[in-house]
């Protein structure tokens, strides 16, 4: 379906306002998609976001910094999402020996096959690029970097 149709509005002042409002319309209906994959599991994105960061990072440990610099949504509060992890089981969180300022954070076997679950129900969701091409997708990868140069 069109922006135009989706949001009800037919002109725009130009077509730099309507890719804007397009991309900032995609970006919201994509986030409500997964967030509602999400909560059958009992995550929220921001939560999704620093498990699969913590899985890139295994076995090694990550930190509190490392999750920020990582982070999709940077205004996310990375500490506060790490003590609901924590509550379920699906990080621990080590004093660091060698630095005892810093805090090791790792992802539990739990969080990596929940992790494992959600990779499989994300494969079967259609979440809109499956309906592009490789090249289509290699494409707008490109321009959504360009944008941010």
């Amino acid at each position: 379906m069109k922006i135009e149709d989706e949001i009800k509005q037919r002109t725009f002042l130009d077509q730099y306002q309507k890719a804007y409002i397009n991309l900032v319309y995609t970006a919201g209906w994509l986030q409500q998609r997964q967030s509602a994959t999400f909560k059958e599991f009992g995550l929220t994105l921001p939560q999704f976001n620093v498990l699969r960061i913590l899985r890139g990072q295994h076995p090694k440990p990550a930190t509190v910094n490392l999750l920020i610099e990582r982070m999709l949504d940077k205004t996310s509060n990375a500490s506060r999402i790490v003590d609901k992890l924590e509550a379920k089981l699906l990080v621990t969180r080590i004093v660091c020996p060698s630095n005892r300022r810093a805090v090791d954070i790792r992802i539990t076997e739990e969080g990596l096959a929940l992790l494992g679950r959600l990779d499989e129900v994300m494969k079967q969701q259609q979440l809109g690029v499956n309906n592009l091409t490789a090249e289509e997708a290699t494409h707008l990868s490109d321009l959504l970097d360009k944008i941010r140069d």
